[in-house]
């Protein structure tokens, strides 16, 4: 509750100015003070004709959730990136259940999904506040498991449904209509529907609770990618919030164990003639700025520098490609694609093993793709093969000026990077360590493992970077002579 004790326009002017400067001394984030009622809303989508379930918003554990058995892999899960999920109740007179629940090792979540199917005039609503000040946010729906009649069973697609809402355009009560300004810590609306029809009736309800509709944000479902409905042929639904380098780690923690937000699945009591959003166009990839190219010759230079100093006579190039493409590629082909995001792309090397031996380690090494300004951050991070489980990472801001000690007289350096990867550092500050023997949250000494790469956001065109305007990220392994 606001004092009442300073009456004047200038005494409130005076608090405001502290406030500012009280913000701007501790890093704190201001918040947009709230709009709306969130109870309003729950009762006025009931009285617009709506049956209105509450689900949960919250971190999803995905190392905990392989090594329970509830998943069938890791789905290549970024290590630098917590994952936020819906976690949603079935659709009334549902009767065929839905693929995944963490309901049997948490049973607070007993009756909840993390993927759902969906009827084509059914909405997804979550009300809540963005998350603290971070380097990259984003919101998307997932087609998650697809029915395959010749084969008569489901597998997993795991294919986004085009971009994601991030934080350069979300629509907040900082960033109304997503206009420039603070998109962190802010009030929004996101609406997951593959009906037209049903966005309207829910923005008016929206509306009618006092809320701006400039912060309001559609997450749509293209209802001709997709096999919408509550049999068991139908497809089913999951929806990822990533967050990435929490400007106050304890800030973002306290954001993660309690998440500022709440999500209900609205149903229409009565069906209407349906009227489904098309396949949304995409944000184009790339600006033809080819530059970071360039500096192929210093990379080819630093790895010269590598084998002189770590030795050649048991070094192996291990190769990168394209691991990942997209959502719409993914679809088509009937292939998983491990939940991939448009605001990045995937590269990968080779598979290879990694002893526990002081003599075996890798080289990973290339273009910071952050510091020639291809990306907002970019990262590596060591992954087993089998479950493809993300078991530690490291990010552009720690790489940054580790290849100069390579490169002393070359200015290209400070736009490239080394780093290397053990089971051990054995002192070495700039040396990621891979455990074994505990479950998913390492690699274990006869598993097959790879490299994987990231680079998030190429600030022009608020989408992933072309992947062939970029410089492919390297690794070498070293081993133990025979």
């Amino acid at each position: 509750m606001k004092s009442r004790s300073v009456q004047t326009p200038t005494g409130w002017l005076v608090i405001a100015l502290l406030l500012v400067a009280l913000s701007s001394c501790t890093g704190v984030v201001s918040e947009t003070p709230a709009q709306g009622n969130i109870d309003d809303l729950k009762s006025g989508m009931e009285k617009a004709g709506f049956v209105v379930a509450e689900g949960v918003f919250e971190a999803f554990d995905i190392i905990k959730m392989y090594d329970a058995g509830l998943i069938p892999s890791c789905w290549g899960n970024n290590p630098s990136t917590p994952y936020m999920v819906y976690k949603l109740p079935l659709a009334p007179g549902q009767t065929v259940p839905n693929t995944m629940t963490e309901g049997v090792i948490n049973p607070e979540r007993k009756g909840l999904w993390n993927d759902y199917r969906l009827r084509s005039d059914e909405a997804i609503v979550f009300v809540g506040r963005t998350s603290p000040e971070v380097d990259y946010f984003s919101y998307r729906s997932y087609l998650a498991m697809r029915y395959f009649p010749a084969e008569g069973k489901g597998r997993r697609i795991f294919a986004s449904l085009g971009d994601t809402i991030n934080h350069l355009e979300i629509k907040t009560a900082g960033t109304p209509d997503g206009a420039k300004g603070n998109p962190f810590g802010q009030e929004t609306i996101i609406i997951t529907t593959a009906d037209k029809g049903t966005d309207a009736r829910v923005r008016s309800a929206i509306q009618a609770a006092g809320y701006s509709l400039s912060m309001v944000n559609t997450d749509t479902i293209p209802a001709g990618l997709v096999k919408m409905g509550l049999d068991e042929q139908a497809d089913t639904f999951t929806f990822i919030h990533r967050v990435a380098f929490f400007k106050d780690p304890v800030v973002g923690q306290n954001y993660l164990s309690q998440p500022k937000g709440r999500v209900f699945r609205v149903t229409p009591t009565a069906l209407s003639t349906p009227d489904p959003f098309p396949v949304q166009p995409l944000k184009v990839r790339g600006t033809g700025d080819t530059s970071e190219l360039n500096l192929m010759a210093a990379v080819d230079e630093l790895r010269q520098a590598i084998l002189t100093k770590h030795g050649s006579a048991n070094a192996t190039d291990l190769g990168t490609r394209i691991w990942l493409l997209e959502g719409n590629d993914a679809i088509q082909r009937g292939v998983d694609v491990i939940g991939e995001n448009r605001d990045t792309f995937y590269l990968r090397s080779d598979s290879f093993t990694l002893a526990d031996n002081a003599n075996e380690y890798l080289i990973v090494y290339g273009v910071n793709h952050a510091a020639t300004g291809k990306a907002i951050y970019s990262n590596f991070g060591m992954y087993g093969e089998k479950a493809i489980n993300g078991v530690g990472a490291i990010a552009n801001e720690t790489l940054a000026g580790t290849a100069e000690a390579y490169l002393p007289n070359n200015p290209a350096a400070k736009y490239l990077y080394v780093y290397r990867v053990a089971r051990s550092a054995r002192g070495d500050p700039l040396c990621l360590e891979v455990k074994y023997g505990v479950g998913a949250a390492g690699v274990d000494l006869d598993q097959e493992a790879f490299i994987g790469f990231r680079a998030y956001v190429e600030p022009s065109t608020k989408v992933g970077p072309n992947w062939f305007e970029v410089l492919y990220d390297r690794v070498i392994k070293f081993s133990s002579a025979e």
